[in-house]
């Protein structure tokens, strides 16, 4: 069973920058592809970054591409995703995740079995 554990978010003003971790325990993390997705009060979880088990690729939600840069560290077992030019809607609680199954590529939630607590992030205008 794998655990993941999000830290790094908190209360910022817009235009400012965050940087979260992840840090994933119980699997062998570096042959998985590490997606993180957040939800804001009231809407569904939305997917916001991906990067693939080889780290070569990377994808973003359009609404953060440009600003948000995701990367990962297999050496550590961990993952980041920096967030730049932060907005009021960017405010949510963000989760890392693992997939169903290793060498996965997707960009949708249900697709990801194993998910982390999740960290808040606020943005306040």
């Amino acid at each position: 069973q794998v655990q993941l554990v999000e830290s790094g978010g908190g209360s910022v003003q817009a235009g400012d920058s965050l940087r979260l971790s992840c840090a994933a325990s119980g699997r062998t993390f570096s042959i998985y592809t590490l997606g993180w997705f957040r939800q804001a009060p009231g809407k569904e979880r939305e997917f916001v970054a991906g990067i693939n088990w080889s780290g070569r690729g990377t994808y973003y939600a359009d609404s953060v591409k440009g600003r948000f840069t995701i990367s990962r560290d297999d050496s550590k077992n961990t993952g980041s995703l920096q967030m730049n030019s932060l907005k009021p809607e960017d405010t949510a609680v963000y989760y890392c995740a693992l997939p169903k199954s290793p060498f996965m590529d997707s960009k949708f939630a249900s697709d990801f079995s194993s998910w982390g607590q999740g960290t808040q992030v606020t943005v306040s205008s």
